[in-house]
């Protein structure tokens, strides 16, 4: 069996980014990358084919995340065919991933929060116009529920 996750959030840049590659490294810890796929998108098109925020690589890489390999697409009606879970940072995002996704597979959309071991959030919060302090706070929420999503997938794969 395998297991396709897929990242979103609005511009592709910050926040699924991010979670797409804390989860990649947490994917490849637990000796599961054969299995299981990791991608990230968009809702908006605004950044398609740029590399991650500067201040996410910047972050991510202080914690020993590699982002420089990711580049920013648009989320799109096909995806909800390919992946098995769509995990969105808000409800921004879920309300339009919600208008994109077709009925038989509106199950797969969850928010990334909902995975969430310690940490209480409804959404990841845009760190965009924030300063170091809003990376820093994406960042714990985005480990902390990628900890809970790889003990979710790992039952799932059983």
């Amino acid at each position: 069996m395998k297991l396709a996750v897929l990242f979103v959030c609005m511009g592709n840049i910050c926040r699924s980014p991010t979670a797409h590659g804390v989860f990649r490294d947490y994917v490849q810890e637990a000796g599961l990358s054969h299995i299981v796929e990791v991608d990230s998108a968009g809702t908006h098109a605004y950044h398609v084919g740029d590399e991650p925020d500067q201040r996410s690589q910047k972050h991510a890489l202080k914690r020993g995340y590699d982002l420089s390999d990711l580049t920013a697409r648009q989320l799109n009606e096909s995806d909800f065919e390919k992946f098995d879970l769509v995990l969105v940072m808000d409800w921004d995002n879920h309300a339009i991933a919600e208008q994109l996704a077709p009925r038989h597979h509106q199950h797969k959309l969850r928010r990334l929060t909902e995975f969430c071991k310690t940490m209480q959030s409804a959404v990841v919060p845009d760190p965009y116009y924030k300063g170091d302090e809003g990376f820093e706070e994406v960042l714990d929420l985005v480990e902390d529920a990628c900890d809970g999503l790889l003990e979710h997938v790992q039952a799932r794969l059983k």
